[in-house]
């Protein structure tokens, strides 16, 4: 089925017994194009959409043009995929996100694919592979991301293994993607690895970062020794390779360039050259894959707050939240080695006292908190604040919303958030961990 195509696109390649996936070539003028067929989102019926070598997705008008039918889409994997059906060796669940959107042309908007074919067309070299299966369990965007979805995530990660994928890929928007990434991390116990990827830029933008990022996970969930949560993002504004970073020490860290995700505090787990279909493992204390997978807990409480502190922070938030029973729990974004002001540290004690378990990170990502070093961190300490570590603020957010959802134990509550469950907390400090972006 010519998906989008209509007029003279349609009639030129129905003409040449194309459909999409297969390989053509387009001659005009002097210029010679190959790639694979791609559906059209045009609002123009003479465009056609190819898919170069270098992944990238270009529309050319055919008028004036010849256009060939170069190779078609092996019939050896179209037997494979209707034996295989069920059986596949890779699952790819869809979230939404960039990565899985498309242009319509018509109104410049992007829409997330909506079947799992469309998923597989963005990048159909990943059929060569491996045995891909798809599945469209949400179709949102990032921002639209909450707990409950992440519980459903969760399942489905569980069921493709059941299934016996050796590895799951979950296409995510960019902007949450970290978020669930800890939530899976700290749901989970695997026996193969589960990759998050997403897209700075839509599969159909000529510099988009969408078909490496796919196609590279997909090669990573098939060979990577680990049973971890990561997320698989461009490692450089070119093409190179690929980065996967431990779901748990990762952050976004630019708004739009590619290689926009950095690991803090931490050494990624490994380098993905897709070119080469080679992964190459950048540490070996990874976790390694369970027999099964499993489950441990799935449900996540919302009564958790992220403060930000800033200077004039004024306590009447913080007694709102308590006095008005918001929440079980406080994460605190401290200034330098995890600080607020004096000011506020009775109204932390009162929240303390009360059941609200408050933790205390940084605002600098880089480096940890140390709250024995001033006297306020001591204070704070007295009031019952907890300090956590290196862990980033969303991390130890995403953490605490997981065990205020089976445990309510003050103490049981503290000795889970200073437990290093999926390696969210690096026993190890140094200045080593602090890479500086070149922007030249």
């Amino acid at each position: 089925m010519l998906e989008g195509y209509r007029g003279l696109a349609l009639d030129s390649l129905s003409s040449i017994n194309a459909d999409i996936g297969d390989q053509i070539e387009i001659i005009k003028n002097d210029m010679r194009l190959k790639g694979i067929l791609m559906p059209s989102y045009s609002s123009t019926d003479d465009i056609v959409v190819i898919k170069l070598d270098n992944g990238y997705n270009i529309g050319i008008s055919i008028k004036n043009a010849k256009i060939q039918l170069l190779q078609k889409r092996t019939q050896k994997y179209k037997n494979e995929e209707e034996k295989n059906l069920g059986k596949s060796e890779i699952k790819i669940i869809s979230t939404g996100g960039t990565i899985v959107s498309k242009i319509e042309y018509e109104t410049g908007a992007v829409r997330p694919a909506l079947s799992a074919e469309e998923i597989i067309q963005f990048m159909p070299e990943i059929n060569n592979l491996a045995k891909i299966s798809a599945e469209i369990l949400f179709s949102i965007l990032s921002e639209n991301m909450k707990p409950e979805y992440w519980t459903k995530i969760i399942n489905s990660v569980k069921k493709a293994f059941d299934e016996g994928n050796k590895g799951v890929v979950i296409a995510h928007g960019t902007d949450t993607m970290a978020y669930t990434a800890s939530a899976l991390a700290f749901a989970l116990k695997l026996s193969g690895p589960v990759i998050l990827v997403g897209s700075q830029r839509s599969s159909d933008r000529p510099s988009s970062d969408s078909a490496i990022n796919l196609y590279s996970s997909v090669l990573l969930a098939k060979e990577a020794p680990f049973g971890e949560v990561v997320i698989n993002m461009h490692g450089e504004s070119s093409d190179t390779y690929t980065i996967a970073h431990r779901g748990v020490k990762v952050r976004k860290m630019h708004s739009s360039r590619r290689d926009a995700f950095q690991s803090v505090n931490d050494i990624p787990l490994a380098k993905v050259l897709w070119q080469d279909n080679k992964v190459q493992l950048l540490r070996s204390d990874y976790i390694p894959k369970r027999d099964e997978t499993e489950i441990v807990n799935s449900k996540f409480s919302d009564k958790v707050f992220l403060l930000k502190y800033y200077p004039g922070f004024s306590s009447d938030f913080l007694d709102y939240l308590i006095e008005n029973k918001k929440v079980l729990g406080i994460i605190i974004e401290g200034t330098g080695l995890g600080h607020v002001s004096t000011e506020l540290v009775d109204h932390i004690k009162k929240a303390t006292k009360d059941g609200i378990f408050v933790g205390m990170t940084t605002q600098c990502l880089f480096g940890r908190v140390n709250m024995n070093v001033y006297t306020t961190g001591r204070l704070l300490q007295q009031a019952g604040v907890t300090p956590l570590e290196d862990m980033l603020p969303e991390v130890a957010l995403v953490k605490l919303m997981w065990i205020l959802g089976h445990e309510t134990d003050q103490e049981k509550i503290k000795t889970l958030m200073l437990t290093n469950i999926a390696g969210e907390i690096n026993p190890r400090h140094s200045i080593d961990l602090f890479p500086r972006w070149n922007y030249v």
